[in-house]
């Protein structure tokens, strides 16, 4: 196939036909005992696992709390990722005093902090969400604070010029330059959040999709197991497109300002 024909074809196509092979070439690997089933299941039995786990509604609840830990996590991280990265950034003193605290606790293991988030909040949501936090908050606050640096000079230098405080700095300015930056990072923390609260649940919880994962595999109930990683992936992929349509509508003048070069260009 040509270049020019690939380039017709929307990227979405390609990325259903791709998992559709590993899908296909999963399911025959089973089928034909190359992998063993034990270890591996089916595609087909773990389409069919999620179908029944949704249609009788047990899922749900659990679902339920999966997303309510992580949408907290993600929201409480963000919130301080982005506040303390502004902060430290506009505060070179206040950077340097705390660099080497930042990153000592950032080095700690995260799966060391999980029994003890149990042993101080128990085994309710805030254990999960403590958890969670402690993930998103420092990708958001590493990408903030580094986009903040990374804002030209000169541009903040004749926004002071023509008399701008600190708080039309930010608002107009720095936040705006910063945004790509804090954008990578959500994308990314998306999905350590919930691996976060899904640690938390498998470790020690009563409900959420750790807590069915782990269910599953004291068992050995390996087709349990990838439904409930399908079911997490799924969840991923939505809020990712979620994000990814609020990047696009945030950013909205960047692709004007290219349209504008463009057009000067030719």
């Amino acid at each position: 196939m040509s270049a020019s024909s690939r380039s017709r074809v929307p990227m979405v196509v390609w990325q259903v036909l791709l998992g559709a092979a590993l899908l296909l070439g999963w399911e025959a690997g089973a089928k034909t005992g190359l992998l063993q089933s034990f270890f591996f299941s089916r595609p087909s039995d773990v389409l069919a696992r999620v179908w029944k786990m949704a249609a009788g509604g047990g899922v749900w609840e659990h679902l339920a709390a999966t997303i309510a830990e992580a949408s907290l996590s993600f929201l409480i991280g963000v919130i301080g990722g982005v506040v303390f990265g502004f902060l430290l950034a506009r505060n070179r003193f206040l950077a340097d005093l705390l660099d080497p605290y930042i990153r000592i606790v950032n080095a700690l293991p995260r799966v060391v902090l999980a029994p003890i988030f149990l042993l101080w909040f128990g085994l309710g949501i805030w254990s999960k969400v403590a958890l969670g936090v402690t993930v998103v908050f420092f990708i958001v606050f590493f990408n903030t604070f580094q986009g903040v640096r990374e804002v030209d000079p000169v541009m903040v230098n004749n926004a002071r010029m023509l008399g701008a405080n600190e708080h039309q700095l930010i608002r107009h300015v720095l936040i705006p330059s910063a945004l790509t930056w804090i954008f990578s990072s959500l994308h990314i923390s998306i999905g350590f959040a919930i691996i976060a609260v899904v640690v938390g649940e498998y470790l020690g919880s009563s409900r959420g999709i750790g807590y069915l994962i782990s269910q599953a595999e004291g068992v050995f109930d390996t087709t349990g197991v990838f439904a409930g990683m399908a079911i997490l992936a799924s969840v991923v992929l939505v809020v990712g497109a979620l994000v990814g349509r609020l990047e696009r509508y945030l950013l909205r003048w960047k692709a004007r300002d290219a349209d504008a070069v463009r057009g000067n260009v030719s």
